[in-house]
């Protein structure tokens, strides 16, 4: 339809015209209220917000001659972020000497990584970055879906119970009793 011909239509019926999809060709428009449009809009857009995965990358720090216990300690902090749907970051950091021998890192890295396989998968491979090695690791995508899944569950159990009015538990009636004689 021209133009002329949909203002026209728009002004007779008090209308807006409103431009829906403007990179199709032809432009397309639609008779309604600005404002709805506007309205409806915004609650998409919030939507699209509220459903977004947040990426959390945590850190674990290593040392290149580190004690078994300490080891198995800070494996099961990866481990527990990796079931916690978050990415994890691990750096193996080299003090003095260290420095030479960077393929010790990578074998320390490439166990960690061994050791947390049915949590995660390797990222981005391990990387020198000056008296650092780098490692990323993320969780499993159905691991990581399930964890949104979860997320926005309790997020939206907590939003309700913040809505819902506190009711205090009602109170046994008091019996009075006569004072002895």
């Amino acid at each position: 339809m021209p133009i002329g011909e949909a203002l026209r239509l728009a002004q007779d019926s008090e209308l807006d015209l409103v431009e829906v999809a403007p990179m199709a060709r032809p432009p397309v428009v639609k008779l309604m209220v600005d404002g709805k449009f506007k309205y409806e809009a915004a609650q998409k857009a919030r939507e699209a917000r509220r459903n977004q995965a947040l990426t959390v990358i945590k850190e674990m720090r290593l040392r290149l001659k580190i004690d078994p216990h300490d080891y198995e300690t800070k494996k099961g902090h990866v481990e527990r972020f990796l079931k916690g749907g978050d990415k994890v970051k691990i750096t193996v950091m080299f003090r003095g000497r260290e420095q030479s021998r960077p393929e010790m890192g990578y074998r320390l890295l490439q166990r960690l990584a061994g050791d947390v396989s049915e949590l995660g998968i390797v990222e981005s491979n391990p990387k020198q970055d000056g008296r650092n090695m780098v490692m990323v690791i993320a969780p499993h995508r159905n691991q990581a879906a399930s964890d949104a899944v979860r997320r926005t569950a309790k997020a939206e159990k907590h939003a309700t119970a913040e809505q819902a009015p506190e009711q205090a538990p009602e109170q046994a009636p008091v019996q009075e009793q006569a004072p002895p004689a």
